[in-house]
């Protein structure tokens, strides 16, 4: 209680927290109902109106609003506060639920890009718990002299992890940077390795060293060959299989 107290209420970031649970919750319920829908189980179905589909981003959109301005209207504190953190964080998850509608601008909920959906869902709730868990250097107040260097610290390792989160990102290993924001050793290991051959990093630093290019290829191909089919399975255990993508019969002329 004595961290919940000092790292969470007092610099106010209950309303984050309850904002958080509630983005969780919405994307597992909703998966969960959608994945019944599919399969023609249970009491739910598809919502129309006038014959058109109405996706669940369209609700999210409308928590999503209400929840923002109601947050900030509402300050840290306060039961006000929490009430629009949790309708800013089920419009929240019912939105990045269906991320990858809103990015194709096509039903590919099921399809394999709807993956990218799972991956949002992900990466944003990871960012959040690690401003949960991270401590709060410069949100707390009345501390002595030794907890002000102890947070100093902490602020300043922070700062060189998120540099190398940076560089890993930019040499294209988006789901390390997000990882070693979290975890620094993963940062630290991933910006001082090779980039992806399509990254902006590769593309400024490889253009005249054919020899990295070449390394730089040869092991994003054995990455990609190891992690790809074991990744495809998480994402798939979380957000449901997608349907499996027909075959076109070559025509003959």
């Amino acid at each position: 209680m004595g961290w919940l107290e000092r790292n969470i209420i007092e610099p106010g970031k209950l309303p984050l927290l309850l904002a958080l649970v509630a983005f969780v919750l919405t994307f597992l319920i909703t998966r969960l109902i959608t994945r019944l829908i599919r399969a023609g189980r249970g009491p739910f179905g598809n919502v129309s109106s006038g014959g058109v589909h109405v996706h669940h981003v369209v609700p999210g959109v409308i928590l999503t609003i209400v929840g923002g301005f109601g947050a900030v209207a509402g300050g840290q504190h306060g039961f006000g506060s929490c009430l629009a953190a949790v309708l800013f964080g089920i419009g929240a998850g019912l939105v990045l639920d269906e991320f990858a509608l809103v990015l194709h601008l096509a039903d590919v909920y099921w399809s394999p890009d709807g993956r990218k959906s799972v991956e949002m869902v992900v990466l944003t709730a990871s960012l959040v718990g690690l401003l949960l868990i991270g401590f709060s250097p410069l949100g707390v107040n009345d501390l002595d002299e030794d907890q002000q260097q102890n947070r100093a610290v902490v602020l300043v390792n922070v700062l060189v992890n998120f540099a190398f989160a940076l560089i890993a990102l930019f040499k294209g290993k988006v789901r390390l940077a997000v990882l070693g924001v979290i975890i620094p050793l993963v940062a630290l290991v991933a910006a001082v390795r090779l980039a992806r051959p399509t990254s902006p990093w590769a593309k400024r630093f490889y253009r005249n060293r054919p020899r990295a290019r070449a390394r730089s290829a040869l092991r994003s191909y054995h990455h990609d060959r190891r992690w790809a089919t074991p990744m495809r399975a998480v994402q798939d255990w979380i957000g449901g299989a997608p349907d499996p993508e027909p075959t076109r019969s070559l025509e003959r002329r």
